[in-house]
């Protein structure tokens, strides 16, 4: 070695130091490459298998949206008790089929149809309706893209795109099942939402998807040479896979694989899984990805899984590995530089990519606030695709920002809708047609609340509040809601009953004191009646008692028949006294028959505002419940007060008719005295005929004393009868102050102001006639005992 030139040296150095080096460095590369080639093939199988299932997610998550918007179209009907347009029925469904080529059909079904449609068959479009009648058509697509209306089967619990979302309360999807369209079996899933009214659950709307269109786009993915997609849904049922035949099919009948079975038990619970299982097309132990992902925050998932032979993916690493062995040293340095250049470029450009997606990704799971775009400035497939998936990053951002804004901003309208303010509007929009669709409904429906209702219902419960303290001076100021209004006349109607309630008890009260004065007069005259006529009885008596001693002593009968003919006189005065007094009782009864009319009037008066005071309660509905039990007690009240007044006016007539009787007796006396007067002058003259005319006097005396005898009873009666009426008017007078009371415990308008009707009866000339008619019979009476005294 020392022997040769340093160029030698160099060159052996260099020569073994190359083949050392080179060695080793094929070595290295060849595993480095191998290697690495396996962990980008892997990265790029999970990359492909994320993005496929976000498309599929989204596709699921629009098909959500669509029917939750349709099914909050009927409940905003049924909470507005609108019908809904068939024919806008039919538009709105083909609409959203032309809009969602993936959505096969469109359908709803409700218990009771008629909330929404009327229950009458078209015998045009028959297929329209169930074989119950009901209005539900199935619009479909065709396989030609045309679209097809056919009848769909009524409401019931037993099909599972009902009976899911009403066990689940969610939206919910179904597993996969066959129905037959347009005559041909279809392996279809539907997404059905549930429908409800006052919390009660009244049907379903949704949507089908045909497995054929997942299918067909997942089958067009292209994963190397042989590899594969498939999909499963949360049950274990493929929805996608190359091999037809297992469509719709369990995992566990098509494989026992552990680590498939393993696979899905995870995706359950959202994690996503690596593992190896046998290829069931080609036989041949592949690799696979499972990537669960979750559609419309239900908490279903579904698993995107990528299937490729461990050969295809590891093809590129086990060609440079050869290829780097059979060029040998020659182009083993140009394999390594280009090899490691290569490799730079290759993971620099994927490491951007992958590096954008998951800030994108992050954005998207609001990890942080913006997604960062992918910084690749070659014009290769790696600009290309990196240009592709920043113009989707900047749309999409673009879109959650605005609706981010807009949730904010429904967010800020529903704070104030549950304060009860109804005047407020979401003003912000966005993009999204079905956000901004769901934004105008909402508008739409506080601006018909606060029209139908109020602005601000804790001002209408304020003034309810008030009303159940019975204060109805309040009223709900400044609102043109409907409700509002009604309240404010409903108090309006209370005041005005309330004020006529008061006065027309101040009525009563005033007409209920005159009728017990009236009644205090007449059982006066009726115990002077009655005192009068005992006496009269007795003077009777003894004038009968004189004639028969006239008669047994004839010669006595001369000298007596002066103070006879005084006597007589006497009985005639007081007769006429009677007369007078029954005259008296006649005009009182007259008085008490006009105060019964007057509160028979009120009663009437008082039952019809009580009969418009119900009907308004129940208008009011369940604010006025507190209102209709006042009523109704008004009602009673006036009820009572017409049935005292009839019962007083059948007494009262009763009176005027044994008055009336009592008049015709005394001027039957009367004449019975003029008689007696005729017989005393024949006495005088005809003193021989003394003895005939004693007997018939004795007999005249006799009808007399009996006439007297029944005017007495009669006077008696009339005693009773006006006690009866004290006691009545009494009650009337009760019920008048309990009117008055009742009235005064309401606090409103007017009520101070609120006087008594004037009734226009002259007191103060029944008073006076009624002293001087006590003074002229107190002095007959004394003047017909100082003549029987003196008989």
């Amino acid at each position: 070695m020392s022997k040769l030139n340093f160029g030698t040296k160099l060159l052996l150095i260099l020569i073994s130091a190359s083949i050392i080096s080179l060695g080793t460095m094929i070595f290295v590369i060849s595993s480095y490459s191998y290697s690495n080639s396996e962990n980008d093939a892997k990265n790029y199988i999970s990359e492909l298998t994320k993005k496929n299932a976000v498309e599929i997610k989204s596709t699921l998550d629009k098909a959500i949206i669509i029917a939750n918007s349709f099914a909050s179209k009927y409940e905003s009907a049924a909470k507005h008790n609108e019908k809904v347009s068939k024919k806008a029925t039919i538009s709105y469904s083909k609409s959203v089929l032309e809009d969602n080529p993936f959505i096969l059909g469109i359908w709803f079904s409700f218990k009771d149809n008629s909330m929404f449609y009327e229950k009458n068959l078209d015998e045009v479009n028959p297929h329209f309706y169930t074989k119950k009648g009901a209005f539900q058509p199935y619009v479909v697509r065709n396989s030609d893209g045309s679209f097809t209306i056919e009848p769909s089967d009524d409401y019931s619990l037993d099909f599972p795109w009902i009976n899911l979302p009403y066990k689940n309360k969610r939206v919910s999807i179904t597993k996969p099942y066959k129905f037959k369209i347009d005559g041909k079996e279809v392996l279809m899933t539907t997404i059905s939402s549930p429908v409800y009214y006052n919390n009660e659950f009244i049907g379903a709307v949704g949507v089908d998807f045909s497995l054929d269109f997942f299918n067909k786009n997942i089958s067009s993915i292209k994963l190397f040479k042989t590899g594969y997609c498939s999909v499963m849904d949360s049950y274990g049922k493929i929805i996608s896979h190359p091999n037809v035949k297992a469509l719709g099919k369990s995992m566990n009948e098509i494989t026992s694989n552990k680590s498939i079975l393993k696979s899905l038990e995870l995706t359950k619970e959202g994690k996503d899984n690596i593992f190896s299982a046998e290829n069931l097309k080609t036989g041949e132990i592949s690799h696979s990805y499972s990537y669960p992902f979750e559609f419309g925050n239900t908490g279903t998932y579904w698993t995107f899984i990528s299937t490729v032979p461990e050969e295809e993916y590891l093809e590129e690493a086990i060609f440079i590995r050869n290829f780097s062995i059979g060029f040998g040293l020659v182009v083993l340095l140009v394999i390594i530089v280009v090899v490691l250049y290569s490799i730079r470029i290759l993971n620099k450009n994927l490491t951007s990519i992958k590096e954008g997606l998951l800030s994108f990704f992050s954005f998207l799971n609001k990890d942080s606030k913006d997604a960062q775009l992918i910084k690749i400035d070659s014009e290769d497939e790696f600009g290309q695709m990196a240009k592709v998936i920043n113009e989707n990053i900047e749309k999409t951002e673009s879109l959650i920002i605005q609706d981010n804004i807009l949730i904010e901003d429904v967010k800020r309208v529903v704070n104030e809708v549950k304060e009860g303010r109804f005047n407020k509007k979401i003003e912000k929009s966005t993009d999204n047609e079905s956000l901004e669709e769901l934004k105008n409904t909402f508008n739409e429906m506080l601006e018909t609340t606060k029209k139908n209702v109020c602005e601000d219902i804790n001002k209408l419960t304020e003034v309810l509040d008030d009303f159940s303290k019975l204060n109805f001076r309040t009223r709900v100021k400044n609102d043109k809601g409907n409700v509002a209004v009604g309240v404010n006349n409903l108090a309006d109607i209370i005041t005005k009953m309330l004020i006529e309630n008061k006065e027309n008890g101040l009525t009563l009260d005033e007409s209920s004191n005159i009728l017990l004065k009236n009644v205090d007069k007449l059982n006066i005259s009726s115990n002077e009646a009655a005192t009068s006529l005992e006496e009269t009885a007795a003077a009777l008596e003894q004038i009968t008692s004189n004639i028969r001693s006239n008669t047994e002593n004839i010669a006595k009968m001369a000298n007596y028949a002066n103070d006879v003919t005084k006597s007589a006189k006497n009985g005639e005065n007081l007769a006429n006294q009677t007369t007078m007094s029954m005259d008296e009782i006649n005009g009182q009864v007259n008085a008490i028959n006009e105060a019964i009319t007057v509160i028979d009037q009120i009663a009437f008066q008082t039952n019809i505002l009580s009969l418009n005071a119900a009907v308004e309660a129940a208008t009011a509905g369940e604010a006025g419940k507190g209102f209709a039990v006042v009523a109704q007690e008004v009602r009673n009240l006036a009820s009572r007060s017409a049935e005292a007044a009839k019962e007083i006016k059948e007494l009262v007539e009763t009176a005027t008719n044994k008055a009336n009787q009592g008049k015709s007796i005394a001027s039957n006396m009367i004449e019975g005295y003029k008689e007696l007067n005729e017989n005393i002058h024949q006495t005088k003259n005809l003193i021989e005929d003394i003895e005939m005319s004693s007997k018939e006097q004795l007999n005249g005396i006799e009808q007399i004393n009996t006439a007297v005898n029944q005017l007495d009873q009669q006077t008696q009666q009339n005693a009773a009868v006006a006690s009866q009426t004290q006691n009545i008017a009494t009650l009337t007078d009760d019920i008048a102050k309990l009117i008055v009371t009742n009235a005064d415990e309401k606090e409103f308008e007017g009520k101070q102001s609120v006087k008594a009707k004037d009734i226009n009866i002259d007191k103060n000339s029944s008073n006076s006639n009624k002293k001087e008619e006590k003074k002229q019979s107190r002095s007959e009476n004394n003047k017909e005992q100082e003549t029987w005294e003196s008989f």
